[in-house]
């Protein structure tokens, strides 16, 4: 959800860029304020999009499987009964976002009974289509849908032109733009975009009203009329006033303001690209994993590709994923790792670690892995042959087993004091590394049922060598903790290389905790 709520906050951010680079000195106004609308409704859809295409067209980074870890603590941990103190049972985060959106809730209804309640108090002139509010005392002037409120205390001369001016944003259901903003302010509070983009709505509405009540008399006079007022500002994010200070200026400056040419609308073109950029990055962003996604094991279902077609058969064991052997892609839709739940994900781990416990790399480039999701909902796993690239003159016999290794990189990234390329020796360090410096007495602590505890660990090396982007799923959160703790004190290491060149590569690591 926060990953979202970035995204959502990113494109808003590049949307009003955008408009007030290219479109807010422009006379296009009407062209503007559905872009206003429209631009927040977008960045809330674009997250949720992806291309295939988009995705396709970035290389996947290599991933190693280390063997796993297994820890068996010294100490017999006692059965404990974890009490969840109150700091640990609330979640402040919640806490915070129900906090400001009560605030936010509660400043719209007092707005709104506000509204209302001179509605109810005031003398009331009804019209064809609007309703003029004679308020007693006031130099109050402002409209919400068909009610123009008018303060009693303003010249009868002047009150004309206010009326014209306040038609406008009538008719064009311009309060409907602020409504809708304001109930965004309501649920997405903590976001200042949503500020920013009523504030420049509030602005085209004034220029809308201003350009069509102008052309009953000259600018010269309306803009006279304009700096000769003076009334009272109601503060309400929701209504249309017709006199706010801080506006006078610049609607004074876009009266004043040559139309701009038609062919200055070409500017709206820029959101091509940037769209384009948009879906490229939302495609290709990892989405988060879905917990609330529930799968069952079932008895797995083995598909292998013979001369007359595929045969399934049925295995002994349940499993989360069925698996498929062959050289033609098998049916269904490919889905990545990504859209695998947190069981199908443990167990899809599992199984890349035992296929690169082969040392077989000659066979290696032959072999690659693809999941693809069935009508049924059930995921497989698949192993794809490309007899192509076969070694020539090899008297070996390929034997149709799951257990095959299929990394292809040039040169794996090397632990400090390891030869260069020493996959054996970087594991090695690697569990040294994490048995030296993980708290061993830690799940003696955490009340944990006996048995065997897993531990799922991703982390990558990049181009520099660095170990960055550590993810850990745990049965506790002070686990997961205290591992991504011990993994970051990783040292630097030597990068890995494909085709002369550095590129990333990222590791998957599966660990045992024996709980006595």
């Amino acid at each position: 959800m926060i990953n979202y709520i970035l995204q959502v906050i990113l494109f808003q951010v590049l949307f009003l860029a955008i408009y007030d680079f290219f479109l807010s000195k422009e006379t296009f106004f009407t062209k503007n304020r559905w872009y206003l609308i429209s631009t927040p409704i977008v960045s809330f859809i674009l997250p949720f999009i992806k291309i295939p295409t988009f995705q396709k067209a970035v290389p996947e980074e290599f991933i190693i499987y280390l063997p796993e870890i297994v820890l068996s603590p010294e100490k017999v941990i006692q059965d404990v009964i974890q009490e969840t103190s109150l700091y640990q049972s609330i979640n402040y985060a919640h806490l915070l976002f129900w906090f400001g959106f009560s605030i936010f809730l509660m400043l719209f209804l007092i707005k709104l009974f506000k509204i209302t309640n001179l509605i109810r108090r005031s003398e009331l002139v009804k019209k064809a289509n609007h309703t003029l509010v004679l308020i007693p005392n006031q130099t109050k002037a402002f409209s919400f849908f068909n009610f123009i409120f008018i303060g009693k205390e303003i010249p009868k001369s002047q009150q004309a032109q206010i009326i014209a001016h306040e038609l406008v944003h009538s008719k064009q259901k311009h309060s409907l733009d602020l409504l809708f903003f304001e109930f965004l302010k309501i649920l997405m509070w903590f976001n200042p975009m949503i500020f920013i983009y009523q504030k420049r709505i509030t602005l085209i509405h004034e220029y809308i009203s201003d350009e069509v009540a102008a052309k009953s008399e000259t600018k010269e006079i309306y803009i006279n009329n304009l700096l000769s007022n003076f009334f009272q500002v109601e503060n309400i994010a929701f209504v249309n006033q017709f006199y706010k200070k801080t506006l006078i200026k610049k609607r004074i400056i876009m009266m004043k303001k040559t139309q701009s040419k038609k062919m200055n609308q070409l500017k709206y073109l820029v959101l091509i690209p940037v769209l384009a950029s948009m879906l490229f990055y939302t495609s290709c962003v990892e989405n988060e994993v879905k917990e609330d996604v529930v799968v069952k094991k079932e008895l797995q279902t083995r598909y292998f590709e013979m001369k007359d077609g595929v045969t399934a058969t049925k295995g002994k064991n349940e499993t989360y994923l069925d698996s498929y052997f062959g050289s033609r892609i098998p049916e269904g839709v490919e889905v990545s790792v990504s859209d695998l739940t947190v069981e199908e994900r443990e167990e899809y781990d599992e199984i890349m670690n035992r296929f690169n416990s082969v040392k077989n790399e000659k066979y290696s480039t032959m072999y690659k892995h693809k999941i693809y999701k069935k009508k049924n909902g059930r995921k497989t796993l698949a192993t794809i042959l490309d007899f192509s690239k076969m070694p020539r003159n090899s008297e070996e016999q390929l034997v149709e087993t799951e257990e095959v290794s299929f990394m292809a990189i040039d040169k794996v990234p090397t632990f400090p004091g390891c030869e260069s390329g020493d996959k054996d020796c970087f594991s090695i360090m690697v569990r040294k590394h994490f048995t030296r410096n993980f708290n061993a007495d830690l799940p003696n602590q955490l009340g944990l049922k006996a048995g065997k505890k897993r531990i799922f660990i991703g982390f990558k090396i990049d181009k520099e060598g660095n170990v960055v982007d550590v993810n850990v799923r745990a049965p506790h959160k002070d686990l997961k903790e205290e591992v991504i703790g011990v993994m970051n004190t990783l040292p630097k290491m030597i990068p890995g290389e494909q085709d002369g060149k550095r590129v990333g590569v990222k590791y998957s690591i599966p660990v045992s905790i024996i709980v006595n």
